[in-house]
């Protein structure tokens, strides 16, 4: 039998010890629940092609290497990220890339990191700046879209504060504030040819900018038109691509495809669901939204296929161009994990935010 003193030594070492197991325990569930919760917002390419960045409703910003996860040899921790980066103590939003810098968006929070340093641990941010704020100073608007314009070396912002700001990426300083839109600022896409800013907004309108001057050139409300209103499901955009005279957006209206120079829709695509992604691919359109699936939409409006995929919503598509070995889409949203489509037509696999 064991004696009191026996008794008093097992408690005394062993009471530590249960309370690490319990530590461990609690660390787990919690991350298993961040996991179950986990929405990835935002993605970008590195220069090479190579890594794929992305970032979380937690803040963080996930490493994957996409030469790795294709191998041929790769296993199930190749599908893991290389590196996590807490960079954010809110959403990120929105993530882009310079060739030397991979730059993220939180809060009202610009952050740009080394992606030569990325991967390294203990890796912190190259630069941070605050984004300017027009509204009452207790709020904290978040940046939900971030373009490069490489013509002038400019990030271009939007989000909460309503008004879209250029900063200048080589002196860090905020040179022009558009403004005219009323709401939240969901997306921005740039037409580099007529150096022109394109806006979508929760106030229902589409915006062109004029980047030389900062004035406004148009500004179309998708609700009006008849053929793209569904008021069942609100006014606001939340998606918008340019190709040259072309536009495609959509959200609570139906996506369509615009000619800018005449200011007209000329296709309706027969989506059922919101968009939130959209973007000109080759001779078709690539949009998702509020559904399991990537859509691919023919420019005369038919559907020529929709690809199951693993989060019920997506917020994000990325296209691999700059390295042919490495040629994938990839689409992100409401799930922990990002899948990998080689040939666009089917899912070969999942990369884990493990």
């Amino acid at each position: 039998m064991w004696s009191q003193r026996h008794s008093t030594l097992f408690f005394i070492f062993c009471h530590p010890v249960r309370d690490y197991y319990r530590s461990l325990c609690s660390v787990d569930v919690s991350r298993s629940l961040e996991l179950l919760h986990m929405t990835i917002f935002s993605q970008n390419l590195s220069p090479c092609g190579k890594f794929l960045a992305v970032g979380n409703n937690l803040g963080e910003i996930g490493v994957f290497s996409l030469s790795s996860a294709l191998s041929s040899e790769a296993k199930e921790q190749n599908k893991e990220p290389t590196a996590v980066i807490q960079a954010h103590s809110g959403p990120v939003y929105s993530l882009t890339s310079t060739e030397r810098h991979l730059i993220s968006a939180g809060g009202n929070e610009v952050k740009g990191w080394l992606w030569s340093d990325i991967c390294k641990k203990g890796c912190v941010e190259a630069w941070s700046r605050p984004a300017p704020s027009s509204r009452n100073s207790l709020e904290t608007p978040e940046i939900n879209s971030l373009i490069i314009n490489q013509k002038d070396n400019s990030l271009l912002l939007g989000g909460g504060s309503c008004h879209i700001h250029t900063m200048d990426l080589e002196s860090g300083t905020f040179t022009m504030t558009l403004q005219g839109h009323e709401d939240y600022i969901h997306c921005l896409s740039l037409r580099e040819q007529q150096r022109e800013c394109v806006s979508g907004s929760e106030d229902g309108s589409v915006r062109l900018w004029d980047l030389r001057t900062g004035s406004q050139t148009h500004k179309i409300e998708m609700y009006k038109y008849e053929e793209c209103a569904r008021p069942q499901y609100g006014k606001w955009i939340s998606c918008v691509a340019t190709d040259s005279d072309w536009m495609v957006c959509g959200g609570g209206p139906m996506l369509s495809l615009w000619h800018l120079r005449s200011v007209t829709p000329t296709t309706i695509f027969p989506i059922s669901e919101s968009q939130q992604q959209v973007m000109f691919y080759q001779d078709m359109i690539l949009s998702a939204g509020q559904a399991p699936h990537i859509n691919h939409c023919q420019i005369t409006g038919d559907i020529r296929a929709q690809i199951p995929s693993s989060p019920c919503s997506i917020y994000s598509l990325c296209i691999n161009e700059s390295s042919q070995e490495n040629k994938v889409l990839t689409a992100a949203g409401s799930s922990s994990k990002i899948d990998v489509f080689t040939n666009f037509r089917y899912r070969a696999f999942s990369l884990s935010f493990t």
